[in-house]
This record gives structure tokens, C-alpha cells and sequence, in this order.
């Protein structure tokens, strides 16, 4: 069977830069892509962190105190991040920040880290920032890079931000998986499992042709079973 991938592309909103000033999660969500296509699953979780966001913060998420005090704290909700990115890859933008947050707030319920329940953590920045050297490399810089219009980002949030990083991440990295193949079965044991291939951007990939020495070799190679077999390679007949 062929494995199908499983890539959670993630963000979150805090109350300020570091945990271990007290800071808290307020807001955190995740987009769901299966080999290379996004199927429309996603977590969106408020948090009530239980004190006030810094100014600073508030003013990229413009999550009130009032707003999040109708919302559970996160002990209420852990149960439903961890099954959401079990065994998934899981790609953050600027990864450190995210984990610090997710493993305090995991450490607070009892849990083991965030890359235990995870097959993986990948940073897109690091990605981005190998990609295109020297250059901005923050959400709305690769939007505007990849065409990918973000004009109803008047806010961070992490819904829309994990969205945006969805369509920016498979802008970046087309051509990569385009060979992938998936298996789709009606039922476990169907021998009558039907395989196809994902979405190809031919664009993309390149063309290796033989060089003239691998043409002789080849030559040689269809003598060779032609001699052995009494009759030309089916590869001559059909080229003839």
C-alpha cells in the first residue's frame, strides 16, 4: 500500500513573547493537508489564558480578557490538539515560539511534549529563509512573493494565518512531492484497491535526457537480447 501523508500546518496567538514570564496561549488552530491537497479539516481553538494579553500582543490579535473569558482553559481542550496532530507531520512558521508555548502547556496538564504526539515538526521559516536567502521571509512577504492574496489580514489569527501558510507552504515546496502516489481502498483487504496519482505540475519537473554514451549502452543492451531471444526487443519494434 501506497502511505498516505499527513501534514498539519499550524499556528498560534499568546499573550506575549515567553511562557516562562507567564505568558499563555489565547488562541491556537491547525489546517489539515493530505498528500499535497487540503481537505477542508481543521482545530480552532479560543483559550483562556486567565490574565491580560501584553499591549503589544493585543494589538496583533486583538484578543480582549472579555472576549477569551467565555472560552475553556487549555486542560479543557488539550485532548483535542493532541489527537488533531497525532502522527502528522506538523509545519509551523518560526517553530520555536509555537513549541515553547505548546509544551508549557502541555507540561501544565500532565503531558509529554509536543513533538512526542507528532511524527514531526517543520519550521517553514527555515524552509523560506533556505529558499530565498537574504530576503523577507514573514507571512505577508511570501504571500505577496507567491501571489497569494492576504488582504483580509487586518489581524493575526491563527485560523487565517494557518491558512495562508497552507497555500504558501504548497507554493513553495510544488514540484517537491509531485510523483507521490496514494491508495484509496473501499475497504480493508479489497484487492480491488484503485491507485492514482496526485495532482502533477509537469511545469515543474525536469527533463533528463540520455547522454550519447547511455544511447550506445542502451543499443548494445537490445543487441544483446536480441541475439539471445533469436528476434529484435520489443523496444526496436515499437520504435520502428
Amino acid at each position: 500500500m501506497i502511505r498516505i501523508m499527513r501534514q498539519i500546518v499550524f499556528d498560534t496567538e499568546t499573550t506575549g513573547l515567553d511562557p516562562s514570564d507567564g505568558h499563555r496561549l489565547v488562541e491556537l488552530a491547525g489546517v489539515e493537508v493530505i498528500n499535497r491537497t487540503l481537505t477542508g479539516r481543521h482545530l480552532h481553538l479560543y483559550v483562556n489564558p486567565g490574565r491580560d494579553s501584553d499591549p503589544e500582543a493585543l494589538a496583533v490579535h486583538g484578543l480582549t480578557t472579555e472576549f477569551l473569558s467565555d472560552y475553556p482553559d487549555f486542560k479543557n481542550v488539550a485532548s483535542q490538539v493532541v489527537e488533531f496532530i497525532e502522527g502528522a507531520e506538523v509545519i509551523i512558521h518560526n517553530a520555536p515560539f509555537d513549541l515553547k508555548f505548546m509544551d508549557a502547556e502541555f507540561a501544565r496538564c500532565g503531558l509529554q511534549p509536543f513533538t512526542s504526539y507528532c511524527e514531526k515538526v517543520t519550521d517553514s521559516l527555515v524552509f523560506a529563509r533556505e529558499l530565498h536567502p537574504g530576503k523577507r521571509n514573514n507571512l505577508d512577504a511570501l504571500c505577496e512573493r507567491y501571489g497569494i492574496s492576504n488582504a483580509h489580514r487586518t489581524l493575526h489569527g491563527a485560523l487565517l494565518d494557518s491558512e495562508l501558510l497552507a497555500d504558501v507552504w504548497l507554493a513553495m515546496t510544488r514540484g517537491q512531492e509531485s510523483l507521490m502516489m496514494a491508495s484509496y481502498e473501499d475497504g480493508a483487504g479489497d484487492s480491488n484497491s484503485t491507485v492514482r496519482f496526485s495532482s502533477v505540475d509537469f511545469s515543474v519537473l525536469p527533463i533528463v535526457r540520455a547522454t550519447e554514451q547511455e544511447l550506445q549502452e542502451h543499443q548494445q543492451y537490445l543487441d544483446a537480447l536480441a541475439k539471445a531471444n533469436g528476434e529484435p526487443a520489443l523496444w526496436n519494434k515499437l520504435a520502428n
